[in-house]
């Protein structure tokens, strides 16, 4: 059972091996999943995604950042991009990564953040999941959900679904018209939806009409 002390991180199975380690020293429970947005899953809503200096200045050469960026923000409300390691690698100009640190802020709303190496990354990272998990609720930027409209409770329902961010929840209410027509559309009327792809219309339903389990972990 999870304490104030022990946020629960989900890492990625491609990751280095050192963050069990590191984030277990700091109290946290790991858990190593393949998965297919993102390193760190920090909670419900926040994602991370890091890179070392050599692959954050390559994936802006080769624009995968920004593919990534788009994909974490249709399915995650909180994107955050750390960037590890102490000095630029410089193989693009000044003017070209400020640019694309300016599109992460403003483009995609991701949050930016710089580390000097792997035990700083695992500390941050820590802190994220913490917060997320037990921060101090009054401090919530959110509305109280007595002051939602109906639409922004129906948003806030279909984001509840596995790999649905706030674009798609609004894409699947436009195309169906209500949660009720959602949770009776099958998976191929599913994938009738721009973006939502095979498996994420398989989870859907999956999600719909498992049997509920209390004793259910994953």
């Amino acid at each position: 059972m999870l304490t104030a002390k022990n946020p629960r991180i989900v890492i990625d199975k491609r990751e280095n091996e050192l963050f069990e380690s590191e984030l277990a020293k700091l109290g946290a429970e790991i858990e190593w999943k393949q998965l297919d947005l993102g390193d760190f899953v920090c909670s419900e809503k926040t994602v991370v995604e890091r890179k070392t200096r050599a692959d954050f200045e390559a994936s802006i050469i080769d624009r995968r950042l920004f593919l990534q960026l788009k994909n974490l923000k249709e399915n995650y409300q909180n994107a955050i991009v750390i960037v590890e390691g102490e000095e630029p690698i410089e193989r693009i100009n000044r003017n070209a990564l400020l640019g694309a640190y300016a599109a992460i802020i403003t483009d995609f709303g991701a949050g930016l953040f710089f580390t000097r190496d792997l035990n700083a990354t695992a500390e941050l990272i820590f802190s994220i999941a913490k917060h997320e998990q037990f921060g101090n609720k009054e401090a919530s930027i959110f509305p109280k959900r007595k002051a939602f409209t109906i639409a922004q409770s129906q948003e806030a329902m279909m984001e509840m679904l596995p790999m649905v961010g706030p674009k798609m929840a609004k894409k699947l209410l436009k195309h169906f018209g209500s949660i009720k027509e959602i949770a009776n559309a099958s998976e191929k009327e599913l994938l009738e939806i721009d973006g939502l792809g095979d498996k994420k219309a398989k989870m859907i339903r999956k999600i719909i009409e498992i049997e509920y389990s209390e004793d259910e972990q994953q």
